[in-house]
C-alpha cells in the first residue's frame, strides 16, 4: 500500500464517520416525519446523485453480475433496510445511549470477522485498539438502561452496520466504491418504503416543511451520498479492519455537532471518550514494526561464497 493510498483512505474513513456522526444532531430536524418514508426519500435522493455522479465521472463498468446484485441486496437489506428498522423499533425498549453503546463495538467486530472473512489472522495490535476504541465510544455515549428485546434490537442493528462494511468488501474490487454506494442505495429505498407503508400507511410519504426538507436534503446529499462513497473507498484502501477503528468517531461527532448546533455543552465522559477514541485510533494505525532477522537467521541466508571474498 502506497503512502498516498493509505493516507486517502484515513482521510476518507474518518471523514466518512465524523459525516455519519451529525445525523444525530441533524435528525431532529425531521423528527416529525414518518421514519421510514423519510429514509426512502434519502435513499432514493442519494442513489440518483451517485448514478449520476457513476456517468459523468465514467465510473460506469459491466452490470453487476447476478452473485454481484445478491450480495448488493443483503447490503441494502441488512447494512441500511435492517438497520434502520432495529434502530427504530429499539427506540421504545432502551435508550439511545444503550443503542449507542452497543454498536460502538463495531471496530472490535470488524477487527476481527475481518480479517477471518480474508482467511488471515486479526492483528493484535488492531484488536487491541479496537477495543479502546470501543470502550472511549462507549464512554461517550453512556452506558444507558432498558430491556432485553431491545437490547436484542440493538444487537441487530449492530449486526447491521457490520454487514455493511464486510458485505462491500468482495464487491469493492470490480464495482468501485461509487457503483456500490449508489446500487445499495437504490435497493434500500423500496425496502424502506415498504416498511413505512407497514408501520404508517398512507402517510409513509407526505410533503415536508421547509426544516424538514433542509433535513432531509443534508442527510440524502451529505451523510450518505459523500459518506457512503469516503467509506466504501477508505474501506478498499485500508481493510476492514483498520478502516473500523475510524467508527468510534461517530459518538465524538454527534457530541461535537451538538454542541456546535448549540444544543448542548460536553460533558467530562465525553472528553475523556473522545480521548480514548483518538488514541486507540493512532495506535492501531501505526505500520507494524519489522523484525529484524537474528544473526544466524542472517548467516543462513547469505550468498553462497560470500564469505570467501572477503
Amino acid at each position: 500500500m502506497s503512502e498516498t493510498t493509505s493516507m486517502r483512505g484515513l482521510i476518507g474513513a474518518g471523514s466518512a464517520m465524523f459525516l455519519v456522526g451529525t445525523l444525530t444532531a441533524v435528525s431532529a430536524t425531521i423528527a416529525d416525519y414518518p421514519v421510514f418514508g423519510g429514509q426512502a426519500v434519502r435513499y432514493a435522493v442519494a442513489a440518483v446523485i451517485l448514478f449520476a455522479a457513476v456517468r459523468l465521472t465514467g465510473a460506469a463498468g459491466p452490470r453487476p453480475t447476478a452473485r454481484e446484485l445478491a450480495l448488493l441486496a443483503l447490503l441494502a437489506g441488512t447494512g441500511l433496510a435492517a438497520f434502520n428498522v432495529c434502530i427504530v423499533a429499539a427506540t421504545h425498549d432502551t435508550s439511545p445511549a444503550t443503542i449507542g453503546t452497543v454498536i460502538a463495538t463495531v471496530p472490535v467486530a470488524l477487527a476481527l470477522a475481518g480479517p477471518l472473512l480474508e482467511r488471515r489472522r486479526p492483528a493484535p495490535a488492531v484488536v487491541l485498539s479496537a477495543c479502546v476504541v470501543t470502550a472511549g465510544a462507549a464512554l461517550a455515549n453512556g452506558l444507558g438502561s432498558g430491556t432485553l428485546r431491545g437490547l436484542l434490537l440493538a444487537l441487530g442493528a449492530l449486526a447491521g452496520e457490520v454487514c455493511f462494511s464486510l458485505l462491500a468488501v468482495p464487491l469493492l474490487p470490480r464495482l468501485g466504491a461509487l457503483r456500490v454506494s449508489a446500487w445499495s442505495a437504490a435497493l434500500a429505498a423500496p425496502m424502506l418504503l415498504a416498511a413505512g407503508l407497514v408501520a404508517d400507511g398512507r402517510d409513509a410519504l407526505r410533503v415536508p416543511t421547509g426544516a424538514e426538507l433542509a433535513g432531509l436534503a443534508y442527510l440524502s446529499v451529505i451523510v450518505t451520498t459523500v459518506a457512503f462513497f469516503l467509506w466504501y473507498d477508505a474501506l478498499g484502501r485500508l481493510g476492514s479492519d483498520r478502516a473500523g477503528l475510524f467508527a468510534g468517531l461517530i459518538p465524538v461527532s454527534a457530541v461535537a455537532t451538538t454542541v456546535v448546533l448549540g444544543l448542548g455543552e460536553p460533558t467530562p465522559a465525553d472528553l475523556a471518550g473522545a480521548a480514548l477514541v483518538a488514541a486507540g485510533v493512532v495506535v492501531g494505525l501505526r505500520p507494524p514494526r519489522r523484525t529484524v532477522p537474528a544473526p544466524r537467521e542472517r548467516a543462513a541466508v547469505a550468498p553462497a561464497g560470500a564469505g570467501r571474498n572477503l
